[in-house]
């Protein structure tokens, strides 16, 4: 396919998608040989008459260990004893079972409709505490807690700050009573719970786009049949046009200090690549070549930003400084490569490839030009790696569906993030906040 019919069947793939169902449920397919065996003892309530907070924190710990690949959680019925804190336990119970490591945990009131919630940590074969925290929390923070505490359990044990407090934002579209159709943005929790619609439209929407302090979402809209590039604020839906140009305007990606856009336009005739400045509401034009070049991303350092280019005969990346200069073609294995991202640590590239006739997620070794072929599906699209650069979420199509999937960068894990029914797409993770920030 050429370059422009694929930036318009994209743009007309939305319009394929339903959806009926709200919460994404999250399946491994894959995981890791020689998880760690782990167990997560259900935490207790300390606080007047029965509750059963402590269990439900507790289980969402161990679930986000268990999807991550990494663990190997043991079922509570299997358990041997039931402790809540150092004093209680007997390591000789975790050993018999073959327990790595155990967690522990007690949750009790703190002040009006608030809570504390303490976690501890330990080797079971040294019988030594390895972390231990209290975190005072309310009840509408609870999941975040739980998600915080399985970050730290996850960085002590692998060395690799867990990315469990963070979110993903999606595209759908409902079937309305109707026949027509109503298209969303959507942004859920890393474990697909509590989705929150943040802006809806007749028309198509795509390409979203994190601010680097996760608290906008640029994106495309196609409201009133004209493709404009918008900022939102996820918590207060506060919203602005920022770009809206005769021809192409797509693909917004953020610079890292949050104050830029790097866009595709075609006001000029041909799709190229541009910078927009949000607070001066100035653009400079990084490209200029009669080929398409679209779908840009920044590095992490903000000195380059990435594009995908046919002006080589054929869908490849190319890279260009971010104030303009000499433009350096990246990708020469295979015959088609795009939509490409950094790596958190800017040691890599996430990107689309083709096998033969598929289309597969990738990641390409910037040091070597190594490229790992990480997905097996026939329409693999739309890569996005997790903040810590441990796993990459991705758009798919499973008997005829479009689901979304995520696999672990060395391809040992994956998982089958699925919706009761209908399709989704277009997901990208969010970053690290300041409230989600290892060792919070």
């Amino acid at each position: 396919m050429n370059m422009m019919k694929r930036i318009i069947g994209t743009m007309l793939l939305l319009w394929a998608v339903q959806l009926n169902a709200a919460t994404l449920t999250i399946e491994i397919t894959e995981g890791a040989e020689g998880a760690l065996p782990i167990a997560v003892v259900p935490f207790g309530w300390a606080g007047p008459g029965a509750s059963d907070i402590g269990t439900e924190i507790s289980e969402i710990v161990r679930s986000d260990l268990q999807r991550s690949g990494r663990f190997a959680a043991l079922p509570v019925k299997d358990m041997l004893a039931r402790p809540q804190s150092d004093a209680d336990v007997e390591f000789r119970d975790w050993k018999v079972l073959g327990m790595d490591n155990l967690v522990v945990g007690q949750v009790r009131p703190n002040g009006q409709g608030g809570f504390l919630v303490r976690f501890q940590l330990f080797d079971v074969f040294k019988g030594e505490q390895l972390t231990g925290y209290n975190f005072p929390t309310t009840d509408r923070d609870l999941r975040s807690t739980a998600h915080k505490i399985a970050d730290l359990i996850y960085e002590k044990l692998t060395g690799q700050p867990g990315a469990f407090d963070t979110r993903i934002a999606y595209v759908v579209s409902t079937n309305k009573a109707d026949g027509s159709q109503e298209v969303s943005l959507k942004v859920a929790d890393a474990d697909g719970f509590d989705p929150q619609t943040i802006v809806t439209s007749s028309e198509p929407l795509m390409s979203p786009s994190w601010s680097p302090d996760g608290r906008k979402l640029a994106y495309v809209s196609f409201e009133r049949k004209k493709a404009s590039i918008y900022i939102q604020e996820v918590f207060t839906g506060r919203r602005q046009k920022v770009a809206s140009f005769k021809g192409i305007n797509g693909a917004p990606a953020w610079s890292p200090d949050g104050r830029k856009l790097a866009l595709t336009l075609s006001k000029d005739g041909n799709p190229e690549i541009y910078v927009l400045d949000i607070n001066k509401n100035s653009l400079s034009r990084l490209t200029n070549h009669y080929a398409i070049d679209t779908e840009p991303a920044w590095s992490p350092d903000g000195r380059y930003v990435m594009f995908t280019s046919d002006r080589g005969g054929k869908p490849q990346i190319y890279r260009v400084p971010a104030f303009g200069g000499k433009v350096t073609r990246v990708t020469f294995e295979g015959s088609y490569n795009a939509r490409a991202s950094y790596a958190p640590d800017g040691e890599s590239l996430t990107l689309v490839t083709r096998q033969g006739g598929d289309f597969r997620v990738a990641v390409l070794n910037l040091s070597n030009n190594a490229l790992l072929v990480l997905s097996d599906g026939r329409l693999d699209e739309s890569p996005s790696f997790a903040p810590n650069g441990s796993m990459i979420i991705y758009a798919t199509k499973i008997n005829g569906k479009g689901e979304l999937a995520a696999v672990s960068v060395d391809g040992r894990i994956r998982q089958r993030l699925a919706l009761q029914d209908g399709d989704v797409r277009e997901p990208v993770w969010s970053p690290y906040t300041k409230t989600n920030r290892r060792n919070q």
